[in-house]
């Protein structure tokens, strides 16, 4: 993976990647590793604990909106320079939390007990990922960030593959187990962002609403009395402005904009795919084992990709990956209107995801450059809020669409969506400086 600053077809220099990126992405790959070991058992955990379907899916849905509520609000501490104790004890916080649901895996404990360690384990999560964001910029020169960005995606797209094969083994020798691995995994994480050597602050210059820098006012020529020797501070915004100074950004950057349409468009359409997937294999009457083939030819393309962002980012113009990609994603999602075998969808998911980081990892890249140091975090959480939502409201749609116009409907709307994304991303006025890395 070359260096971001480099012109397509020069030759890629190497260079070893620091000790406290390491160490991020160790807290990073072992995080989303146990996270994904225990995340596809738990919804059994609590149906074999007697719970009902409903239950399970309350969990979900209000894990879902304690993400996209508390992201913003963690990363205001994280952006005024508590980054590192926010993720440090929201790390241990989770560990504790499965630590407590591996215990009550082993008995039948009261339904608030195990719901409340699940719900807390929940929150920390999302503090810990609304803190990490901005993380990258800091511990890495800005031509390294395609790197590190791939190197993260990675380690998610390999968890993916491996994290819920393991968690099922566990959870087959003992139900504690997974949870078990997760508690393990957050102490890991916990580790190596305690060893960081980065202090992980942005720096001493404020930032206001919309990312420009207060500078201290100057005395006025001529004015009375002896100057001031205390180096001056510029006011601390009030929470209200500092929560929503990174949708302030968002809003007045043009290059933000396009990747929060696109991530959040494209995220929200893979879901809604896989809900079409599911719909229609059921319907067929193959089980669970053919959405675990094509969960895993999905991670294991989406692997692929991301080792190979990188390298497509210093040969091929990054506008032009934009728009091919756009369009290529829309004959893929028709594509998946038409078939109904477990190969088959498995084969299209995996193009699919093997296409989406070529782009994502690109634009986060050059996310983190446009984005002021000191709203890393809060920008940051806008972004993944946003897509959060999309994930959020892609089943709903999807099962609307299934149910209303048959199966083959979700794939069909998502290509129509596609469509016009791809076309936007075709003629939006944004100059192909911006999108470069």
């Amino acid at each position: 993976m070359g260096s971001a600053t480099e012109a397509p077809g020069k030759a890629v220099v190497r260079r070893p990647l620091s000790r406290d990126v390491r160490l991020f992405w160790c807290a990073s790959a072992t995080d989303a590793l146990g996270s994904q070991a225990s995340g596809v058992v738990l919804p059994l955990l609590l149906l074999g604990l007697g719970h009902s379907a409903a239950t399970v899916g309350l969990v979900a849905g209000v894990s879902t909106a304690a993400g996209l509520l508390l992201a913003p609000i963690a990363a205001v501490p994280a952006d005024r320079g508590a980054r590192k104790p926010v993720m440090l004890w929201s790390a241990l916080v989770s560990a504790l939390a499965m630590g407590g649901v591996a215990v009550a895996a082993t008995g039948r404990p009261p339904v608030a007990l195990l719901l409340g360690a699940v719900l807390v384990e929940r929150f920390s999560t999302a503090v810990y990922e609304a803190a990490a964001a901005g993380t990258v910029a800091l511990i890495a020169p800005p031509a390294d960030s395609p790197r590190v960005v791939a190197g993260l995606s990675a380690a998610d797209q390999g968890a993916l593959v491996v994290g819920p094969a393991l968690g099922g083994a566990l959870y087959q020798a003992s139900r504690a187990l997974p949870f078990v691995a997760d508690a393990v995994s957050y102490t890991v994480a916990a580790v190596c962002v305690g060893a960081l050597k980065s202090d992980l602050r942005p720096g001493e210059e404020a930032v206001a609403v919309g990312g420009a820098a207060q500078q201290p006012k100057q005395g006025a020529p001529g004015a009375q009395g002896p100057a001031d020797p205390r180096p001056s501070r510029p006011p601390r915004p009030a929470l209200r402005a500092e929560l929503g100074a990174g949708l302030a950004l968002v809003r007045t950057s043009p290059f933000l904009r396009l990747v929060l349409i696109w991530t959040t468009t494209v995220n929200g359409v893979i879901v809604a795919l896989y809900y079409g997937a599911v719909f229609t294999l059921q319907k067929g009457g193959h089980g669970g084992a053919p959405m675990g083939l094509v969960l895993a030819l999905s991670g294991a393309a989406g692997l692929v990709g991301s080792l190979a962002a990188p390298h497509l980012a210093g040969r091929i113009s990054a506008a032009r990956l934009l728009v091919t990609v756009s369009w290529l994603l829309v004959p893929l999602a028709a594509a998946l209107a038409t078939v109904r075998g477990p190969w088959a969808y498995g084969g299209l998911f995996g193009v699919f995801c093997l296409l989406m980081p070529l782009v994502t990892v690109v634009l986060q890249s050059r996310a983190i450059q446009e984005t002021p140091p000191a709203l890393q975090a809060r920008t940051g959480a806008v972004l993944s809020s946003a897509v959060g939502g999309s994930a959020a409201l892609a089943p709903v749609v999807a099962g609307v669409c299934a149910s209303r116009a048959g199966t083959a409907a979700p794939a069909v709307a998502s290509a129509a969506v596609l469509t016009l994304l791809a076309c936007w991303t075709t003629y939006v006025r944004v100059p192909a400086r911006e999108v470069a890395v």
